[in-house]
């Protein structure tokens, strides 16, 4: 490592991490902007999904400030965030066979929506049925996540398959398998995670790039603004009134 303190070294790690995305994923990225936008345009639903930490990038894009207000958190009990008890509970449930079948069986999702499915491994059994059985009821699939994991690790999905092969556009968060950034040899483990960071960077990049091609076609893209600025709460109350019939935060 370099004389630069540990949290110089962090910040430069996730700066060129978020480098790499910006020029090796450009076109990723505008193609699953422009698949959002299609979606909008065509009068479909937006979603997404990420178990434990990979929900805090899906959840950053949800009834946002700045954001597309059709985009609709995809939840699923016990894996959305630490919060549950035992917290090593979102981990087993992620791995459980038949779980994204009951999900998607009783959430609104439909032929002709778009779903971004986060998971950095993209190895577990949620995530890639999750995939498999969306596409399969007609929704587009935009799929966030490290390869690398699926040339240096195993699937855990009996298909043996990963996140990023039942995904109709990938978007590589170039992660290293391990997710730690930084190492000291006074420290016994990697550490320093970026995988927020960067995940939640090539969201709002999509959603960005979402928003200015439904303008491109002249379509005022379905955008909310803060609460906090005059006029906000009267700017959202239209465009959620607007669009209520494929807005499911309300409900």
């Amino acid at each position: 490592m370099s004389d630069r303190k540990p949290a110089g070294q962090f910040i430069d790690a996730a700066i060129d991490l978020l480098r790499r995305v910006r020029d090796e994923e450009a076109d990723s990225i505008e193609a699953a902007g422009t698949l959002l936008a299609d979606t909008v345009q065509a009068g479909g639903r937006l979603f997404a999904f990420g178990a434990g930490h990979s929900s805090l990038a899906a959840q950053d894009v949800v009834y946002r400030a700045g954001g597309l207000a059709l985009m609709n958190l995809l939840s699923v009990p016990g894996v959305v965030g630490v919060d549950v008890m035992p917290a090593t509970l979102g981990s087993a449930l992620e791995r459980v066979d038949g779980l994204a079948s009951a999900v998607l069986d009783s959430s609104p999702i439909r032929a002709g929506d778009a779903l971004v499915i986060i998971s950095l491994s993209g190895r577990n059994a949620l995530p890639v049925e999750m995939a498999m059985n969306a596409r399969a009821l007609g929704v587009r699939v935009i799929g966030v996540t490290s390869v690398a994991y699926a040339s240096e690790t195993t699937s855990r999905h009996a298909s043996g398959t990963f996140l990023k092969d039942h995904c109709d556009i990938v978007l590589d968060s170039k992660i290293a398998v391990g997710d730690a950034e930084l190492t000291l040899d006074t420290v016994p483990a990697p550490f320093a995670p970026a995988s927020t960071v960067v995940t939640s960077a090539l969201m709002q990049a999509m959603t960005a790039t979402a928003a200015a091609a439904l303008a491109d076609r002249g379509i005022e893209p379905p955008l909310l603004r803060s609460g906090n600025v005059d006029g906000g709460h009267e700017w959202n109350g239209r465009v959620l009134d607007q669009y209520g019939d494929r807005i499911f935060y309300r409900r």
